[in-house]
C-alpha cells in the first residue's frame, strides 16, 4: 500500500467513526447551584495558598540575593 491510501483509508475510518458517535451534551440551564458555604471554603482554600506562597517567594528572594552576592565576592577575590 502506498502512503495516499494509507492515508485515505485512515481519514475516512475516523471520519465514520466520528459520525457514528452521539454528542453527549451537558444541560445547561442549572449553571451554578452550589451555595455558599462552598464559596467560603473555595475562598479559604485560596486563602491558605496565597499565605504560604509568600514564605516561599521570601525565601526565593533571599536564595538569589545570596547567589548574587556570592558571585560579587568571587569576582572580586579574582580581580584582587
Amino acid at each position: 500500500m502506498n502512503a495516499k491510501s494509507i492515508l485515505t483509508t485512515l481519514v475516512s475510518t475516523t471520519l465514520a467513526l466520528g459520525a457514528n458517535t452521539c454528542a453527549c451534551a451537558a444541560d445547561t440551564h442549572r449553571v451554578y447551584s452550589s451555595g455558599i458555604l462552598v464559596l467560603l471554603f473555595i475562598g479559604f482554600v485560596a486563602l491558605v495558598v496565597v499565605v504560604q506562597m509568600i514564605p516561599a517567594i521570601i525565601t526565593l528572594c533571599g536564595l538569589i540575593k545570596g547567589m548574587v552576592a556570592d558571585r560579587k565576592t568571587a569576582e572580586a577575590a579574582v580581580k584582587e
